[in-house]
């Protein structure tokens, strides 16, 4: 399963203005200039702390053969140096390259919107999953003071997207951390989101990466699980079951699938239900009895 994100909104540019006219209470633009790198300090509150290096190596080989095409951003301390505004990866490959300079654009800010304009274009970034987005809104709005509609213009995308971002931070770490590693998507998160406990949330990741399902099947056992939570609360209760059937479940787990159930009546008698969720798994039930005899 592939939950690279595509980044969100309009770009930093866009969203600051920076290739544009001064914005009052922001920033003023200067014309761009080349500045030597050694005169230029990273962010120390930017959120992108792990560069890879590979990739480093590869910027820096295209960087040899067409140099900087991108101006990185930067603002103009009182000793004279230049803090990174956006761009700091490009200064790395670049002194990997043996470039002594770089163009840059010069922005005067202050102290409190440089950290946001950092954290917006740690948000632009392309090979984010949706977690680090989420960790980086939440800073926003923690960090900068922003609600979420003013977060949401700054990022260029309607609050109920954003919202849906910041929702991820309130999964269990389990998922939240199946979802770093790319062993869900985004869409697979949403559905997962949507259950009301942690347990089940946790049944249904497990579920999900299990059968390897899709997001349409995750989605699709989100209505059942929640269907069949609304039947249970309206039935009576059932008494406790006996530990022979907690064991007798265990064993047809092993077998069959976790969407096994039992049912009682009053008699004694009853129903035990096994879930499947396409054709293919009833096949591999087949296959089982078969290695089984």
């Amino acid at each position: 399963m592939n939950a690279k994100n595509k980044g969100l909104g309009r770009g930093l540019g866009a969203i600051f203005e920076l290739e544009g006219a001064s914005v009052p209470g922001k920033h003023t633009v200067s014309s761009m200039e080349e500045i030597e790198l050694s005169l230029i300090d990273p962010n120390p509150k930017q959120p992108r702390t792990r560069f890879d290096e590979d990739a480093l190596e590869e910027l820096a080989d295209s960087i040899k053969t067409l140099g900087v095409i991108q101006p990185v951003t930067v603002k103009k301390e009182p000793s004279g140096r230049f803090t990174i505004i956006s761009g700091e990866r490009r200064c790395r490959a670049s002194q990997l390259a043996g470039l002594k300079t770089v163009p840059a654009y010069v922005r005067e800010v202050d102290d409190q919107t440089l950290h946001e304009m950092a954290l917006v274009e740690n948000i632009q970034r392309q090979d984010l999953n949706a977690i680090e987005v989420a960790l980086s809104l939440q800073r926003l709005v923690d960090e900068c003071n922003l609600t979420q509609d003013t977060l949401a213009s700054r990022v260029g995308k309607k609050r109920s997207t954003v919202a849906n971002y910041m929702r991820l931070l309130k999964l269990p770490v389990e998922v939240q951390l199946a979802l770093r590693e790319d062993l869900i998507s985004m869409g697979h998160a949403k559905a997962i989101a949507s259950l009301p406990t942690p347990e089940a949330q946790l049944h249904l990741l497990r579920r999900t990466l299990k059968k390897s399902l899709s997001v349409r099947q995750t989605e699709e056992l989100v209505r059942k699980m929640t269907d069949e939570e609304s039947k249970r609360k309206k039935e009576v209760p059932e008494e406790e079951f006996p530990e022979s059937y907690t064991k007798l479940v265990e064993q047809l787990e092993r077998l069959f699938t976790e969407d096994i159930s039992i049912r009682r009546n009053n008699n004694g008698g009853g129903k035990i239900t096994i879930g499947f969720t396409s054709d293919e798994e009833i096949e591999r039930f087949l296959h089982r009895f078969e290695q089984i005899g």
